[in-house]
Parts: C-alpha cells; structure tokens; sequence
C-alpha cells in the first residue's frame, strides 16, 4: 500500500478528483483484470504502470471480450473518474461511461412483445443466451427455450443457431433483457 506519508503528491492529485471528472492518458499496461492509464495531469505511480485504473466491465458495454479487443498500450484514451482508491492509490476509471450505453437506445426502440431473429451465444443450466442486435444480448429461460418441457438447453438450442425470440421484460436499470422462444407467433 502507498500511504500520503510516503507520496504526498499522488495522494494529493488523486484527492482532487471529483466523480465523473473526464481525464486522459495513455494506456500503459493490459493486464487480464484490466488496464492501467498513465494520467496526463497525474503524477507517476510509485508500484502501478500508471496512475489511473480501468477494470475489465468499465471497459465497454459489451458483456464480453478481452481487455485487447478494446484498448492497445499506448492508446489515448479519456476517462471518467469513479473513485479513489485509497488500498492502491490509484484512479479508479471509466472508458464505458464516455460512451452512449447501447442498450438504453435499444430499450428506447424495443416493446415487450416485439420479436427479434438472433443467435445463440452461450448456454447455462438455466438457459440460454441470444444475440438480438450488435452488442445487445438477452436470456432466454429454459422454461421459454422450447414449446415442449426440456431438462437442458442443449436439448433445445446450440451456440451459433439462429432462433426467433419475443421480448418478455426489459430493466433499464439492471440492463437485462429477458427473451422467450416459447411466445413467439409460429411463423415469424
């Protein structure tokens, strides 16, 4: 840990950031946990590549992805500040939050109800994933995968097929989107 004892200037920087503050820099580092920004107003980090932090989630609003297919060292970016991170005393960094969220402009568009071809994308015990619009994704429950009862996704669905689904709910706030492949009219 790096006290204010030990770098009076870090800490006195990083004390002066304010949430939602846009800073920017260079991506120094890529690690497997996220990307570390050297700040152009920021003082050096005494153990980190860089003084600002960006986790893997605050990367983008995809919900999948390497830390690569984003950014690349020695990319510029701009960042929104989150928050002090007085453990690593670092800048805790936002790359998504600069960006407008794809799915508020989905949401804004879609009704429940309204129907979408998309693509199987992943399968868990309790369903399955579809893609329904670029970088929009939605569940559908095993419940809804299948007309008739199954007891795995696998019995109904595969990665990368292709299916019909209808929106059954829409949270803004958790930006989740529910499917059913169960309540789609038979010949969309």
């Amino acid at each position: 840990m790096v006290g204010p004892i030990e770098n009076p200037e870090l800490w006195t920087f990083l004390k002066s950031l304010r949430h939602g503050e846009i800073l920017s820099g260079a991506v120094a580092a890529i690690e497997p946990f996220g990307v570390f920004v050297a700040l152009d107003d920021g003082p050096d980090h005494p153990v980190f590549p860089g003084v600002g932090f960006i986790t893997v989630p605050e990367l983008s609003w995809r919900r999948r992805g390497a830390a690569s297919d984003v950014v690349q060292v020695g990319r510029r970016v701009s960042c929104a500040f989150l928050q002090f991170d007085t453990w690593n005393a670092e800048a805790r960094l936002s790359l998504r939050a600069t960006q407008p969220d794809p799915f508020q402009a989905f949401a804004d568009q879609t009704v429940v109800g309204q129907a979408f071809h998309g693509q199987i994308t992943e399968l868990i015990p309790f369903g399955a994933f579809v893609q329904v619009a670029d970088g929009i994704e939605g569940l559908v429950h095993l419940k809804d995968l299948a007309r008739a009862p199954v007891a795995s996704p696998e019995d109904a669905v595969h990665v990368g097929e292709r299916i019909t689904v209808a929106v059954t709910e829409i949270d803004r706030a958790r930006r989740t989107l529910t499917l059913s492949r169960r309540q789609t009219p038979p010949r969309l």
